[in-house]
């Protein structure tokens, strides 16, 4: 197994897509740790992606919030703009795992491990969340109800990663 942790989102995407094995993407790790420690996970790539400068912020955009695909769900619940505009995506973050979980979960984690049983996604579906999607064919906007598409699947292709 090879760790790295890139500091660019081009560097990440230049690495998963050119992994020869299995790739796994580590943001928060709630779910890759425990899948991996029980053995059901054995990727031969994990990139950490929480060094990529953006990834762990909310920002507040014309649009409405940029959430990145770093960010502890604890953290959601600190953003008061956040919290007023999309109290039901906060909410929804509150419901995955304990407090500890949701100190290291992501919003974004939970959106791409493609559970049917996925807290957070009906909330951010019903907010009109969309995933920025950033490849080796460029980037595009997809909405969030477009990532899973079976249990454990996701429209991702190799090489690409939610902002």
């Amino acid at each position: 197994m090879r760790y790295i942790r890139p500091l660019s989102i081009e560097d990440a995407v230049g690495q998963l897509a050119g992994s020869a094995g299995t790739a796994a993407i580590l943001a928060g790790g709630s779910d890759l740790l425990v899948r991996m420690k029980g053995g059901f996970a054995e990727p031969e790539l994990i990139v950490d992606i929480k060094a990529i400068d953006g990834l762990s912020e909310i920002r507040e955009t014309a649009e409405g919030f940029s959430i990145g695909a770093a960010v502890p769900c604890a953290v959601l619940g600190e953003n008061t703009a956040l919290r007023k505009a999309w109290p039901g995506v906060v909410e929804a973050a509150k419901l995955i795992g304990s407090k500890q979980v949701q100190g290291r979960c992501t919003i974004v984690g939970n959106l791409c491990n493609a559970s049917p049983a996925a807290d957070s996604v009906p909330a951010l579906v019903a907010a009109g969340a969309k995933a920025v999607v950033v490849g080796p064919a460029g980037r595009r906007t997809i909405p969030v109800q477009s990532v899973p598409t079976a249990p454990g699947k996701t429209s991702l292709a190799k090489g690409e990663i939610i902002e």
